[in-house]
């Protein structure tokens, strides 16, 4: 069995924080989220085998909102706290959250400004028209002005170049949600699994301009498992467990992975539960209660990830490993995920239309998503290079020495 982890509580009574040692764990599971959002964005390479999305309901998306939820808990909650309110006021604490929000839309709309010009310099280039239907690019070509305007109304979203949006709406209501998980965790827990039932239930989402439907990340859906990941992030700043290490939760939820681990495996197995499924809702179940989708979060995939980050947390030997030197590389990137994500969407856009002009080089699949990541994490090198020579400022006419990087995991999420 197992050995349990040292930090076993769940939900105490309200008590002076203490800050915990950086979780290591947090950079490395970013870091390889971040990976695997890159390789799954280059489709036709080998390595997208090998993503979790081949081995569970849930894929990096899912890993990528837990992190960052855990992340935006503790390095923000903090300055939520009684005295600290007091001391410096609302503004103060909200105005950081705010702020990185709006970093967060910036960056989307350039990332999408560069999607516009990489597929259409394909097209024009490779002599590939077709590329200009891809990615939801047909009403930026087609209907111009309509489509133009949708990218800073966040209502037009490319594939490939949706996910920020839905992070940073969750980012604005962050505050709020803070505040609530201080004094009422279980209230945030149960609105968040209300509001994601609703959105199912009801097909509630923001609009698609000009296209119909809503965003393919339902902010309205995928909230819950940012809310987990930040119940998750306020438990270790105080150095606790949300959920406490118990035998009966444990083996549950390893049977339910290694369940769904068959499921998606094995064909045979595959016919007969879906079927069942299917069986489900023909008797009247909600769709985003027996289905797989993706835009309302729907249970099969909410109780995976929830599974596996249970699992996960679990394992002393995950912690141990993520301190190693073999994890060097993902905490890094994890260091800086949001410069990671960044480029790993170009390149990704890139690299498909490389691969869509020379569909018979079959060296391509293979070389190009390998050299994407050395990039990504060249870049993260550099950026904390640059940072680590940079001086800081101590005090009013000094200025300190450039300092060795300190993991900042729980410090910047998503940076």
């Amino acid at each position: 069995m197992p050995q349990p982890d040292p930090t076993l509580v769940a939900f105490p009574a309200a008590q002076p924080p203490v800050k915990p040692p950086r979780d290591l764990r947090i950079d490395m599971f970013r870091g390889l989220a971040l990976v695997m959002i890159f390789v799954d964005h280059v489709p036709g390479n080998p390595y997208e085998a090998f993503t979790s999305r081949n081995f569970g309901f849930s894929d990096a998306a899912e890993a990528f909102f837990v992190m960052s939820g855990i992340a935006a808990g503790i390095a923000y909650s903090g300055r939520f706290l009684p005295d600290t309110l007091r001391r410096n006021g609302h503004w103060a604490a909200i105005s950081p959250i705010w702020a990185r929000a709006w970093t967060l839309y910036l960056v989307h709309v350039f990332l999408t400004a560069w999607a516009i010009a990489i597929f259409a310099w394909g097209a024009s280039t490779f002599v590939l028209p077709e590329l200009r239907q891809a990615i939801n690019l047909r009403q930026v070509f087609e209907n111009t002005g309509p489509a133009l305007a949708g990218v800073p109304a966040l209502t037009h979203q490319l594939g490939y170049v949706n996910i920020l949006p839905a992070y940073a709406v969750l980012l604005v209501c962050l505050p709020a949600a803070i505040v609530l998980g201080l004094r009422r965790p279980w209230t945030l827990a149960l609105l968040s699994a209300l509001l994601w039932y609703a959105a199912g239930h009801f097909r509630l989402n923001l609009p698609n301009y000009p296209n119909p439907g809503g965003w393919f990340f339902n902010p309205f859906s995928w909230q819950v498992v940012f809310v987990t990941g930040l119940l998750i992030g306020l438990a270790l700043r105080r150095g606790e467990r949300l959920v406490p290490r118990s035998p009966w939760l444990f083996w549950p939820a390893l049977a339910f992975v290694v369940l769904v681990l068959v499921w998606v495996r094995v064909p045979a197995v595959a016919e007969v539960l879906n079927t069942g499924m299917a069986w489900l809702g023909a008797q009247g179940a909600p769709f985003h209660i027996v289905a797989h989708d993706k835009t309302f979060v729907s249970l099969p995939r909410l109780l995976h990830i929830l599974a596996l980050v249970y699992v996960i947390s679990s394992l002393g030997w995950v912690r141990s490993l993520s301190g190693s030197r073999i994890a060097a590389p993902l905490r890094l990137m994890g260091r800086q995920g949001l410069l990671v994500f960044s480029l790993g969407t170009v390149l990704a856009l890139t690299f498909q239309v490389m691969m869509a002009a020379e569909p018979d080089l079959s060296a391509l699949p293979w070389v190009l998503p390998a050299a994407g990541v050395g990039l990504m994490l060249a870049a993260a090198w550099l950026r904390e290079e640059a940072r680590r020579r940079m001086p800081r400022p101590v005090g009013k006419g000094q200025v300190a020495r450039p300092v060795a990087p300190v993991s900042r995991a729980a410090a910047v999420p998503a940076e």
